[in-house]
């Protein structure tokens, strides 16, 4: 199972506004709660960037692989501010081959942001469309155990 958790929080070093640690079938995120959150945003899509250029996770689209490497459409996240936001959650998550945008409601502050992703993320991934390749094995959403490559 994939399991994805944003946090707000206050203890990351000076001048980190953001965080992603990696294992084997989690990722976590932190966030600084103190800091505005088009900051906090800002520095979230350098910090996916990175994540993503790891070609550690692909996107199941029809009946194609897509991942970071894939020619013409590498698998990206982007994170941004939207004035119109699809959900009731103040964020709302489209998703297109190769490219999943995260659109958030600007009023909201850092700790309502995350607060609001876990449940969006949560329903995004139950869709199981996307996969984690960690230490040769396949970590999907699916019930059952893991897959080797």
């Amino acid at each position: 199972m994939l399991d994805v958790a944003y946090r707000a929080v206050d203890d990351l070093p000076p001048g980190r506004l953001a965080r992603i640690d990696e294992d084997r079938g989690r990722i976590r995120v932190r966030l600084d709660r103190r800091e505005p959150l088009h900051k906090v945003v800002s520095q979230l899509n350098v910090e996916i960037d990175q994540l993503m250029k790891t070609a550690r996770w692909f996107q199941l689209w029809d009946d194609e692989i897509v991942s970071a490497n894939t020619p013409g459409r590498p698998l990206r996240i982007e994170y941004m501010l939207s004035p119109v936001i699809p959900s009731q959650m103040g964020v709302g998550v489209a998703e297109g081959k190769g490219l999943l945008r995260v659109h958030i409601c600007p009023g909201l502050d850092v700790i309502s942001f995350a607060a609001s992703m876990n449940p969006a993320t949560k329903e995004h991934l139950d869709g199981g469309h996307w996969f984690q390749l960690y230490g040769g094995e396949i970590i999907d959403n699916s019930p059952e155990p893991m897959n080797r490559v």
